[in-house]
């Protein structure tokens, strides 16, 4: 096939919807420019690609940029409980890299303030200095199809939520050898205790 073959077949309308290949960047407004740059680069161990008085581009990997922060002026505060994004996530490789995390982010003050075993995931929630939710997981499953399986199943369907965790506890209990898929399992709900009881 021809490039300019190429190029038609990419632009037929019989090809329907294309997905995106990746999320690529989440861009943060804010009247706290250096506390928020400082913020992300510490909890994301994030570099600047690109810096001045009104942006810095961030990134962890192989994106140019993964995190853009935008110092604009003119900006109120949102309110709480406003319409909008409620967190963005960032996964990590395995439960040492995330434990390791918590233990040197609260090491420099910064703690979560939801610990919780989704049951696809077992995540921390933390607020940056804008009072934004950033959430850093790990994956509970080997692949997605284990996954999506085990949320067909009627213990996702009567807990969507999750179970709450002490990320000191799973800490030592990592540290003392215990194998992996009884740290990752999501437990049961604690007695008299229901879905809604588990959320921040």
């Amino acid at each position: 096939m021809s490039d300019l073959e190429t190029r038609r077949a990419k632009l037929a309308l019989n090809r329907g919807a294309i997905a995106p290949t990746k999320l690529a960047h989440v861009v943060r407004r804010t009247g706290r420019f250096k506390e928020m740059v400082s913020w992300y680069q510490t909890v994301l161990a994030a570099t600047i690609a690109y810096t001045n008085d009104l942006l810095a581009f961030m990134t962890y990997d192989d994106e140019h940029h993964r995190v853009a922060i935008a110092a604009l002026p003119g900006l109120v505060e949102a309110p709480p409980n406003a319409v909008g994004t409620d967190h963005v996530a960032f996964t990590y490789a395995d439960l040492g890299d995330l434990l390791h995390t918590y233990a040197r982010l609260k090491s420099e003050g910064i703690d979560p303030y939801w610990r919780i075993n989704h049951g696809p995931t077992l995540s921390l929630y933390y607020r940056d200095p804008d009072g934004n939710g950033v959430e850093l997981q790990i994956d509970c499953f080997a692949t997605v199809e284990e996954c999506n399986a085990w949320l067909a199943t009627d213990e996702f369907k009567a807990n969507p939520i999750g179970v709450t965790f002490d990320p000191e506890a799973l800490l030592a209990r990592y540290q003392a050898g215990e194998p992996l898929a009884e740290l990752t399992k999501r437990p049961p709900l604690p007695d008299g205790m229901s879905p809604l009881d588990m959320l921040r």
